[in-house]
């Protein structure tokens, strides 16, 4: 402790000398010429920044919203509109998901985004902020399965990147489902090049990544190669937060408070809510996933009203990750509102 402060200040006393030299001396070399990492951190920090540029200042309201996370995906078609919808429809959540976009190229809601006019599309975002929702692209869902076909990490990453800037999107969900790579053990791996790549191209605080994992995937020691654990160990801390599809995982699975929030099933051991964060995955990046209602799931549906029962007790017990849900139109203003009633109301 000592010895850190000591350097510090000593790092101090140094970028001090620079601005008062630099401020006698025109021709003077620029101020962080000939200081240690240290100094000119402190620097930095004693330097006024620069007025920011427009772009800039578009990239700063990207910035990752703090939790609680209100997240609604969109996949199906609606008369009457191309693209997402008009942000007075999914009132009380604060993130909409395009989906998908594919290895093959953007489909369904994301397609539809495409279609749209520059003007058209800067005219939904600015909407979209006032109403405090941010507007994302989910790749891959089930209909990709990357790993197992042999596509680069890197080169996909580069990719999907591209297209969120081109298009101008606030980030990226990652909903990857390619179970025969996890029961092989060979996801991992790929999923950690594909953040790592993700996150250089999209950095931090101006762009948002997100991952969709099912719960199981989480279960310690039931995947040969680590599972999610893993993923969250080696680069959780490039994942904004995790979508978690606690649905889809058996008829039983997840469907009562306690089998979601503490006790999971034998089948997927230590998979329910409180489960992963004993495990270390930070509880404020543990979205709970449900369908909006049961045709947008083979099974896992709670109903709004008792769903919004767990939400509370979680609140109760420290959690505030939030809620995302498949899918719009199923679930728009009125089911997150029910969802929020008894924790973060409307």
């Amino acid at each position: 402790m000592f010895s850190s402060g000591f350097r510090r200040v000593a790092a101090l006393a140094a970028a001090c000398l620079v601005i008062h030299f630099a401020t006698v001396a025109v021709a003077s070399p620029a101020p962080f010429d000939g200081l240690d990492k240290q100094a000119r951190d402190v620097l930095a920090d004693l330097t006024p920044a620069a007025p920011r540029s427009l772009d800039e200042r578009d990239l700063v309201a990207r910035a990752t919203p703090a939790a609680p996370h209100w997240v609604v995906y969109g996949d199906k078609g609606a008369a009457g509109t191309t693209g997402p919808p008009d942000a007075s429809a999914i009132k009380g959540f604060n993130v909409f998901l395009l989906s998908f976009l594919l290895t093959e190229g953007a489909w369904d809601k994301a397609y539809e985004w495409t279609t749209l006019t520059d003007a058209q599309r800067a005219t939904v975002k600015s909407q979209y902020a006032a109403a405090g929702i941010k507007l994302m692209v989910s790749v891959f869902g089930s209909t990709d399965v990357p790993t197992s076909v042999g596509n680069d990490p890197v080169s996909t990453a580069n990719t999907i990147a591209a297209w969120v800037k081109q298009y101008n999107l606030d980030g990226v969900d990652v909903d990857y489902e390619d179970f025969n790579a996890m029961d092989a053990g060979t996801a991992e791996n790929w999923l950690i090049s594909f953040t790592k790549q993700l996150r250089a191209q999209l950095p931090a605080g101006d762009y948002i990544i997100t991952h969709a994992p099912v719960a199981p995937w989480f279960s310690p020691s039931k995947w040969p190669g680590g599972g999610y654990l893993k993923v969250d160990q080696q680069v959780g801390s490039l994942i904004d937060w995790y979508n978690v599809q606690f649905y889809n995982q058996g008829a039983t699975e997840y469907t009562t408070c306690a089998g979601l929030l503490t006790s999971s099933s034998s089948t997927w051991p230590n998979s329910a809510l409180f489960q992963i964060i004993a495990s270390g995955v930070p509880a404020s990046k543990l979205v709970i996933g449900k369908p909006a209602n049961t045709g947008d799931a083979n099974n896992g549906y709670v109903a709004p009203a008792t769903l919004a029962g767990c939400v509370a007790q979680a609140k109760a017990q420290g959690w505030n990750a939030g809620v995302s849900t498949w899918e719009f139109p199923d679930a728009a203003a009125s089911w997150i509102q029910t969802v929020r009633a008894s924790s973060w109301p409307v």
